[in-house]
């Protein structure tokens, strides 16, 4: 049985392997305490990732944890290199860039299972949407 995985689950997986590297590399002191977090957040990122991928019945539930889990791990990766646990700010910047763009393919799939509508699903193709809230008119004066 072959498949492919879809690139967002791809980045995930390879955003983990990146962190594994990069924790190897930090001082004793961070590696065994801060690095270990980090890891099991990465990790996290990627099982919440396969979930959604595989579990279409609950996809919109695990796209919204993931989504979560993607912010815990890039402000994780922030305190990191605010205590300068990486090698190098080199390092931290080439796993912030994969974060980033694991969150900006996150964020869209959210979006594309929660559209961001007032009126939902049930608005007619073609129709514009109702506008809810507008500002007050004065009295006696018509839009």
């Amino acid at each position: 049985m072959s498949f492919s995985l879809p690139p967002i689950v791809k980045l995930a997986e390879r955003l983990l392997v990146d962190i594994e590297q990069a924790v190897r590399r930090f001082a004793r002191f961070h590696k065994y305490s801060f690095g270990a977090d980090l890891r099991a957040l990465a990790m996290k990122v990627a099982r919440l990732a396969h979930r959604a991928w595989r579990d279409r019945a609950r996809q919109a539930e695990w796209v919204g944890q993931l989504v979560w889990a993607v912010d815990d791990l890039k402000l994780s990766m922030q305190l990191g290199s605010r205590i300068r646990a990486f090698a190098s700010f080199r390092q931290f910047e080439q796993l912030a860039r994969l974060a980033a763009d694991l969150g900006r393919q996150t964020g869209g799939w959210h979006r594309q299972l929660h559209p961001n509508v007032q009126n939902g699903p049930h608005r007619i193709a073609g129709q514009r949407d109702q506008i809810l809230s507008s500002r007050a008119t004065p009295a006696g004066v018509k839009p």
